[in-house]
């Protein structure tokens, strides 16, 4: 609850300005907007911790959650991770690794249902893996992959790429820029752009079958040296858990209704709860 909580105190215009333009804290002050959110923060952390304390004093070194997995790692002078760097890996977790690949696969479920064509050549596909088929196989699946890779294009999770600052006077796209700059690159934007996506606001899964797009114009993840390094295991828990429910379960969207993105702290989710109709198949 926090985590949600957290999230959609971020989403805020003026919060998300104080993250990504810091020296407003300088001109504002740390306003009771700013000191609320970082008491929800507190709170979280202190939840974290607890859970830290209670797991050294009764460490089971049978458990192969992350937490303990974190607690038994050593470094290259053999020295375990501390409280403080234990809490900020589970936070990027649950934040970075958690909501972002939950959110994405919230979008998947909803257009491979929003629209039967997509979702009848996807159980097709899905129809061709063997009864007790190997993981590596759904990653061989190409329209599978399609359908992943056009649910972060149409929705990226992550709207921005973090903020860089110019240092030397550069000429960028025709604007000289002086350093002091902040510059923000827009996924969003570079994955609607019509000459490189025609009709970029429809779901068509083909278009990835069709052209392979450079590192420049499909970018989900970021680019450059400094891309997302949780970029090959989030591709794999979409494929692994969308290959799962739709060969297990018939799905059905309870409305039908357009559901549009709003952006929720870093991330962008629906705007609404995604409801669907659950029933397994039956097989004579």
């Amino acid at each position: 609850y926090l985590l949600c909580e957290l999230l959609e105190q971020a989403s805020s215009p003026l919060r998300v300005s104080f993250l990504y333009l810091p020296k407003l804290k300088e001109i504002f002050g740390v306003s009771e907007i700013w000191k609320r959110h970082i008491q929800k923060k507190e709170q979280a952390d202190q939840l974290i911790y607890q859970e830290i304390k209670e797991r050294r004093e009764n460490f089971d070194p049978q458990r192969t959650d992350i937490l303990n997995l974190l607690m038994s790692a050593r470094d290259e002078n053999n020295q375990p991770m501390t409280d403080v760097e234990l809490k900020d890996e589970l936070m990027t977790l649950l934040v970075a690794g958690h909501e972002t690949t939950a959110t994405a696969i919230s979008w998947a479920f909803y257009w491979i249902h929003k629209l039967p064509e997509v979702r009848e050549k996807l159980l097709a596909e899905l129809d061709t893996l063997e009864e007790n088929y190997d993981s590596s196989a759904v990653f061989k699946l190409p329209y599978l992959t399609a359908v992943c890779n056009e649910t972060l294009r149409i929705h990226p999770v992550g709207m921005l790429t973090f903020p860089r600052m110019v240092k030397e006077p550069i000429s960028l796209g025709g604007y000289q820029l002086e350093p002091g700059t902040i510059l923000l690159g827009s996924i969003y934007l570079v994955h609607h752009r019509e000459d490189i996506y025609p009709e970029p606001e429809k779901f068509k899964p083909e278009r990835f079958l069709e052209k392979q797009f450079s590192p420049y114009q499909f970018l989900p993840f970021g680019g450059g040296s400094r891309r997302c390094v949780g970029l090959a295991f989030a591709q794999m828990e979409m494929k692994l858990i969308l290959a799962k429910v739709l060969k297990t379960w018939s799905m059905k969207l309870v409305n039908t209704q357009e559901v549009k993105p709003k952006r929720r702290g870093l991330v962008t989710g629906p705007n609404a709860p995604i409801n669907l109709t659950i029933e397994q198949y039956s097989y004579p």
